[in-house]
């Protein structure tokens, strides 16, 4: 969705990832829980898009506010202090949080700064996404992304699908 509120289809390029992830997690009977910040719902809408995705994907948390990060999804008020919520840190917790709390096998994060101002010091475009996987896999990307604000948000989406894609995928060539 795009911010003036009418329903518009995920950016080309994120369907199809999308529709890849729903699909090595559905192959894996795993599911994926959300906790977005910056992307407001966008990656969780990504996902949902997907026919067949109910089987795949547990819901997840839009904590824009910090207070709901630390509240919904137990990041610690000392990491917000010392880290900021512009973080990998921050990231991580939001996953494994994310994971807690919806009893998924995966979680996704986002975190970051969609534009036009900075936030904590950091440009827009600083963006963080987190994933926190079975057996303790909790690893954060930072992301430098261009573009005005929507372009941000929708090249984050991108991101983390392509996180949780390549995680997957290299999971599956261990096995």
């Amino acid at each position: 969705m795009v911010d003036d509120g009418r329903d518009v289809e995920p950016a080309v390029g994120v369907l199809d990832l999308a529709r890849e992830v729903v699909g090595l997690l559905r192959e894996r009977g795993e599911v994926l829980g959300t906790a977005e910040s910056l992307t407001g719902g966008l990656l969780s809408g990504a996902v949902t898009s997907v026919p067949g995705s109910s089987a795949a994907y547990a819901g997840g948390l839009v904590t824009y506010a910090t207070p709901l990060k630390v509240r919904l999804l137990g990041v610690p008020e000392s990491l917000v202090a010392e880290h900021g919520v512009v973080s990998a840190e921050c990231a991580r917790a939001m996953a494994v949080g994310a994971r807690e709390r919806t009893g998924a096998d995966w979680a996704l994060a986002t975190t970051g700064v969609a534009g036009p101002d900075r936030q904590e010091g950091h440009p827009a475009g600083t963006v963080h996404v987190g994933l926190a996987g079975p057996e303790g896999t909790v690893v954060a990307r930072r992301l430098e992304l261009p573009g005005d604000r929507a372009a941000v948000r929708a090249s984050t989406v991108r991101e983390a699908l392509a996180l949780l894609r390549e995680v997957l995928l290299s999971a599956n060539a261990g096995s």
